[in-house]
């Protein structure tokens, strides 16, 4: 049985418990899909563990939009070399976030389940491939 890594399981928001499911319905980038499960349809691991539990992750995008923002500003100067217009700053900066949003919807949950959520552990024997004989949650019986 092969492992899936972390990083790669993280990169492709997969659920945290089997590495397998897709946290996530839909691509990143297509209106109406950027929504979350309410559980893996590998696993059946639920992703919000209590009520109200990913209002962490708005922390968690907070500090992503501050970082985002920062380098946007920095890469802003460096390309343009201009410091007399606010106005250059703050489109760069508030188009570049505003184009990052789901990128940092999805990954601010991705990283609240992965690394700050102490009931959430790794399975390795429920990363498997789906069984052949049609019973996807074979593990439960």
């Amino acid at each position: 049985m092969v492992r899936t890594s972390r990083s790669w399981a993280m990169l492709h928001a997969k659920c945290p418990r089997c590495r397998r499911g897709n946290m996530f319905e839909g691509a990143t980038y297509r209106f109406g899909s950027n929504k979350i499960n309410l559980n893996c349809p590998h696993c059946q691991m639920i992703f919000e563990i209590e009520p109200g539990y990913f209002y962490a992750a708005m922390y968690i995008s907070y500090a992503m939009n501050v970082a985002e923002g920062g380098i946007l500003w920095a890469a802003t100067f460096l390309i343009t070399q201009n410091n007399d217009s606010p106005w250059l700053y703050l489109s760069t900066i508030l188009g570049g976030l505003f184009l990052l949003a789901p990128l940092n919807f999805r990954y601010s949950r991705v990283i609240l389940l992965y690394w700050l959520s102490p009931k959430v552990h790794y399975h390795p024997e429920l990363d498997i491939e789906m069984p052949v004989d049609g019973n996807k949650f074979k593990w439960f019986q």
